[in-house]
């Protein structure tokens, strides 16, 4: 059977005090919508339908490469006006109603409600909450079934009292949205097409409403301010540290940790305070990151050691290589096994070989690094002429002295020495030794400037 999945987004979320839509603003690095529309995905949705409003163009733009279609609701008048946007490009199957600002829901739970809904029964998540202030209450008769929802505003005091929350998500089939919304009335204290009113036409024709739950309720919370974005952000954290810890990683504190994308870890990985990672990330074996440090789309291999506040970004790092404090991989750097890259050190599309060491205070960019080479202090590749990038190649077992400048393109042969402090414009023969510095002056009893009185 087809399922059609249906992702509201269309409100302004003025608590949250931002010129961006609120189903764009970021949870774990990414906007919360995306988050929502990864889980259809999950169910295998035949077609997704997200309704816009607020900031239409600015979400239209945000998923453009996501194979969604858009319904626009310009006039925000309730959720049941909301899905009858997209009425009529849904199929004949299931439908399965979401939000854009309920970004933790999962899909087990949304199978469990699928799979009670068809001609005959309609499917609805609720949730217990100790304090359902502001919720939906479920309304139930004598035999425990249900037979409608009370919106808090309009509840009596003894329906106030009603643990049993609507938490908005609702499956049901094609054919019972296209008789019950066109029917929805706006007579109520918000002035509002509330879907919630389908539950009471359902009762009125003998269709059995199907509840299932979540396992926790933070799966159903909605974004409506900043404070509810920062819960559910930890939330969402301490849910992926939880699932590492599982699998055997080594955390120095769950609660200091965040993952914007997906990390994948061998055995016998520690993560230390503070530590972010961002899109693919995967650490091998053995691997030990320090403190405040980030990595984002890189692959670190086995027994690589990372010291603390290192930045590694779009990196591959191969077994045993040792990086930091302070050090910065740029994009397109591979460093070799056994290599070291040291504090204050950045890279750039730079390949670092087997046992080279670049310890401290340099920059290397757009380079080749042979087997065995030394990186004196200082040293910088001058790779930019102010419009174009040049290229450095450095041999084997060569060894540079501190503060020296490599004016690409150049190319050092293997075993070349470069003496300290000098600026080398012209390729070094393999073996042989460069020194480019003036000669030094010396002047006894030299008498230095002093400031006039």
């Amino acid at each position: 059977m087809t399922l059609d999945v249906v992702i509201l987004a269309a409100g302004q979320g003025t608590r949250m005090r931002s010129a961006k839509p609120k189903v764009l603003h970021p949870l774990a690095g990414k906007p919360m919508v995306t988050h929502v529309l990864d889980t259809a995905e999950q169910l295998g949705a035949t077609r997704t339908h997200v309704v816009i409003g607020h900031g239409a163009e600015q979400v239209e733009a945000e998923l453009s490469g996501r194979d969604v279609n858009f319904a626009l609701q310009a006039e925000q008048k309730g959720t049941g006006h909301a899905v009858a946007q997209a009425l009529d490009n849904i199929g004949d199957a299931k439908v399965l109603i979401l939000y854009g600002d309920v970004p933790l829901i999962r899909a087990e739970t949304l199978a469990a409600l699928l799979a009670e809904v068809d001609e005959t029964r309609l499917g609805l998540l609720t949730v217990e909450l100790a304090d359902p202030s502001g919720y939906g209450r479920i309304v139930r008769d004598i035999d425990g079934r249900v037979t409608g929802i009370v919106e808090h505003k309009e509840a009596n005091e003894a329906q106030r009292a009603i643990t049993e929350c609507n938490t908005g998500i609702v499956a049901a089939t094609a054919a019972q949205l296209k008789r019950w919304l066109p029917r929805l009335s706006a007579e109520n204290v918000q002035g509002e097409y509330y879907l919630t009113d389908i539950f009471a036409m359902a009762a009125a024709e003998g269709i059995e409403i199907a509840t299932a739950s979540p396992a926790s309720a933070l799966e159903v919370e909605g974004i409506n301010n900043r404070s509810q974005m920062a819960a559910l952000e930890r939330a969402y954290q301490r849910d992926r540290a939880e699932r590492l810890l599982t699998e055997g990683v080594a955390l120095a504190d769950p609660t200091r940790f965040d993952v914007r994308g997906r990390l994948d870890c061998g055995h016998d990985v520690f993560i230390d305070v503070g530590c972010v990672f961002e899109g693919e990330v995967t650490l091998g074996n053995g691997v030990s990151v320090g403190p405040y440090t980030l990595i984002r789309d890189s692959h670190i291999a086995a027994e690589t050691v990372i010291e603390a506040h290192s930045i590694i970004d779009g990196a591959e790092v191969a077994s045993r290589a040792h990086i930091g404090p302070f050090a910065r991989l740029r994009p397109g750097t591979r460093l070799a096994c056994d290599s070291k890259v040291g504090n204050f050190v950045e890279t750039k599309n730079a390949d670092v070989g087997e046992g080279s060491k670049i310890n401290h205070l340099s920059y290397v960019g757009d380079a080749r690094l042979g087997r065995g080479v030394n990186i004196g202090a200082g040293t910088i590749t001058c790779n930019y002429d102010g419009a174009n990038k040049h290229r450095t190649d450095i041999g084997d077992d060569v060894f540079v002295g501190s503060n020296t400048a490599l004016v690409a393109p150049v190319s050092l042969g293997d075993g070349a020495t470069v003496g300290a402090g000098s600026t080398i414009n012209k390729n070094v023969d393999g073996g042989a030794l460069a020194v480019a510095r003036p000669r030094q002056t010396t002047r006894a009893g030299w008498q230095r400037p002093r400031k006039s009185s």
